[in-house]
């Protein structure tokens, strides 16, 4: 892995949909197209957005405009089952990933897509009853018939990537990692990100309600964001996302925004070269204390 090659942001579609800013296929070719002119490819899906509507949403775009789906690159999730009336055969929210499951979903998703393969699936949830390596063979079928190029787990620890390890290659790990939620950096899970060669992703970079709760964390956070943001001739939005790109993980944020302009901060902050004092200067803000 190089340590000196920053990953660039994945652009995150929860919010495109029914959960957040309803688009229409107007509004998703629109965004979609803005994202490829400054170079950001990657779109990330689960099967569960907008109650198992955004990737049909999204689906509706590509299929109008037949140019995009060459030059993008799709993420999506499966293995979480959710009670909706778009799935009414669910009595209780509860995780799947059992074969018949995933390759179902992952028909679903070719189909809501307009697609004939998936860039990348990820298993959303580790599943209690996750048997590794039935799930291993499940995932070469489906390479093996070109639905899927690469495979990958979100949320999971590092015994159960371990695990699934033994029998397939992972070769993503999609979690929570932000200014607010710094648990990955002592969890061991950035660490096996680096010693088995697997992308980082960090959901949620921006930090958890930190510019929407007044707590006295955010507020120390926000302080010493502002005064890096002036020291580095940026925004604090920048200085938050180069706290992430300064570590040897190469993490890839995941930018769950529906606005163009956070878009574009996130590709400006790959420029930012946070030195290693203002690192530990806004990990101290987060963590309340100095480091040992």
């Amino acid at each position: 892995m190089d340590n000196n090659v920053k990953h660039k942001p994945i652009v995150g579609c929860m919010r495109w949909g029914v959960w957040g800013a309803n688009f229409s296929t107007a509004q998703y070719d629109t965004l979609i197209s803005q994202c490829i002119e400054i170079g950001l490819d990657i779109f990330d899906h689960a099967d569960i957005y907008g109650h198992y509507t955004t990737e049909a949403d999204f689906g509706k775009a590509l299929q109008q405009n037949k140019g995009l789906r060459n030059k993008i690159k799709l993420i999506t999730k499966t293995g979480i089952q959710m009670i909706t009336q778009n799935r009414p055969l669910h009595q209780i929210k509860s995780y799947n990933t059992s074969a018949e499951h995933i390759i179902q979903s992952v028909d679903q998703s070719l189909q809501n897509f307009h697609t004939d393969y998936i860039d990348t699936l990820l298993i959303h949830r580790p599943d209690l009853l996750m048997n590794a390596e039935a799930i291993a063979e499940t995932v070469d079928q489906l390479k093996t018939s070109g639905k899927i190029l690469h495979f990958g787990v979100s949320n999971f620890t590092t015994s159960q990537v371990a695990l699934l390890s033994k029998y397939v290659k992972v070769e993503q790990h999609q979690i929570e990692i932000s200014i607010t939620n710094m648990e990955a950096f002592d969890n061991g899970v950035l660490d096996q990100c680096q010693i088995n060669n697997i992308q980082a992703q960090a959901w949620s970079p921006w930090g958890n309600n930190l510019f929407t709760e007044r707590t006295e964390k955010n507020d120390r956070i926000l302080i010493v964001a502002n005064e890096l943001a002036e020291s580095y001739h940026t925004g604090v939005n920048e200085i938050l996302l180069a706290f992430l790109y300064a570590h040897p993980a190469n993490i890839s944020p995941v930018i769950g925004t529906t606005q163009f302009e956070r878009i574009i901060q996130a590709k400006e902050a790959m420029e930012i070269n946070l030195s290693r004092e203002d690192f530990y200067k806004l990990w101290e803000a987060s963590a309340g204390k100095e480091v040992a």
